[in-house]
């Protein structure tokens, strides 16, 4: 699971999502990529199920590059504790999508492996997705 080795601070603040994402906003790496259509925390069980979906349909040929990591902690309070008493515990990671960030790509496969390989991995994500290519977003 995708974490961060060490961090600064232990507890962040929840933040704010608006706008398009200005980073990371094209297929750099691969021929196809998955691009977020939509703002909203991907979890690192959610990448990691996602990768695992691509990897298991491209069958060992090819290659995955995941643009997105989990660097944000979310805490949580235990169940039933009544308000007050500080900020909960860190429980899980996410990393902070914008719409227009590309979170995987692909390369070395065919654009039908490719876009069957991206939709299985938009199954395991919460937000909406879009199948795009180096050569749309060139034009």
């Amino acid at each position: 699971m995708l974490m961060p080795k060490r961090v600064k601070f232990r507890k962040a603040q929840r933040g704010r999502m608006s706008g398009v994402a200005t980073r990371g906003a094209s297929v750099a790496f691969g021929d196809y990529g998955l691009k977020a259509m939509e703002p909203g925390w991907i979890t690192a069980r959610q990448i990691e199920a996602a990768r695992v979906a691509l990897t298991r349909l491209m069958k060992r040929e090819g290659k995955v590059w995941i643009r997105i990591f989990p660097d944000k902690p979310v805490t949580k309070k235990p169940a039933e504790t009544r308000m007050g008493s500080g900020k909960g515990a860190p429980e899980f990671w996410v990393a902070v999508v914008k719409p227009g960030r590309i979170m995987f790509e692909v390369g070395g496969i065919n654009k039908q492996l490719a876009q069957e390989a991206l939709k299985l991995a938009t199954h395991k994500l919460p937000i909406k997705t879009k199948f795009v290519s180096r050569i749309d977003l060139a034009a």
